[in-house]
């Protein structure tokens, strides 16, 4: 990889790091489904004119709609509103040992003892985390990030059976499906959306334009580059440094809480992931891997 591609890469990686802390003020102000259903309803206008539905596609990408955009979406946004920006970032990452998982049970992947050990690390990681005297207190959060990432690697082994997808063209549609479950779901779990967008200050809609045209739109413009460039692993090793900038702007920007046990806890969920990403980096698919928040 060329000195300027490797750095295309770490700022790709930092933009969607950053995007933890990002989504903090629209999260703050908006209901996060109703929030989501906003930025998903700005990609779909801004990428559809550019895209054609993909052809025979049209029932995966529905589904992937209800998983990704829908489930996944709500569950990682409304944890993400209760809970640090450091310890989200590094739950978050269960997403890949989730994918090995399902990967050896529906796909037939074998996981050999070095996968093995990886997806135990990870885990240990997590649990340590969830020690934690202050998040133990309510695990609701923690709970909710973990069945995110389980969704996105659910979507993960979707993306695998739909087979060869123009990128832009699954993002302007899965986003164009989504935002209707997305407004049905907000409208039944949630309450106040119109006093909230009517009081929402600039910062709202500021993240809101962060999380749908810098990392959705542009984040994935450059990543795609990357990988029409480069094999998927070499560049699937950049990908651990998602989690790093999200944990540092978590602390330096909100001051976020980061203990000895989170940070043990961190180092081991990451050495985990590391393993999986590392060894066998086809875990992931290219055009939801890594999967910004």
């Amino acid at each position: 990889m060329t000195a300027r591609d490797a750095i295309l890469t770490v700022a790709v990686m930092a933009l969607w790091g950053f995007n933890f802390v990002a989504a903090k003020p629209g999260l703050a102000q908006i209901p996060p489904i109703l929030l989501m259903a906003m930025r998903f309803t700005l990609v779909a206008a801004l990428l559809q004119p550019f895209v054609r539905l993909p052809r025979g596609k049209l029932g995966g990408i529905l589904a992937l709609s209800s998983t990704l955009g829908c489930l996944h979406f709500s569950l990682c946004f409304t944890a993400l509103r209760d809970i640090d920006v450091a310890t989200a970032a590094i739950i978050s990452q269960t997403q890949v040992p989730f994918a090995a998982l399902l990967g050896a049970v529906f796909l037939g992947d074998r996981l050999r003892w070095r996968s093995l050990l990886g997806l135990a690390i990870a885990f240990a990681g997590v649990v340590l985390i969830a020690g934690e005297p202050r998040l133990s207190a309510d695990v609701t959060p923690l709970l909710l990030m973990i069945a995110a990432s389980f969704m996105w690697a659910v979507s993960s082994l979707q993306i695998k059976k739909l087979g060869p997808v123009n990128g832009f063209a699954l993002s302007a549609y899965m986003s164009a499906f989504a935002v209707p479950q997305l407004v049905v779901a907000s409208a039944l779990l949630e309450s106040g959306q119109l006093a909230a967008l009517a009081h929402a200050d600039w910062r709202a809609y500021a993240s809101l334009a962060y999380m749908a045209i810098a990392v959705t739109i542009a984040g994935y413009a450059a990543w795609y580059y990357l990988l029409r460039s480069y094999p998927v692993n070499l560049a699937m090793p950049y990908t651990l440094l998602l989690p790093v900038f999200g944990v540092v702007s978590g602390v330096l920007v909100l001051g976020d809480p980061f203990g000895g046990r989170v940070l043990v806890g961190s180092l081991l969920t990451l050495a985990g992931v590391a393993i999986l990403v590392v060894r066998r980096p086809y875990l992931v698919e290219p055009g939801v891997t890594p999967k910004p928040p």
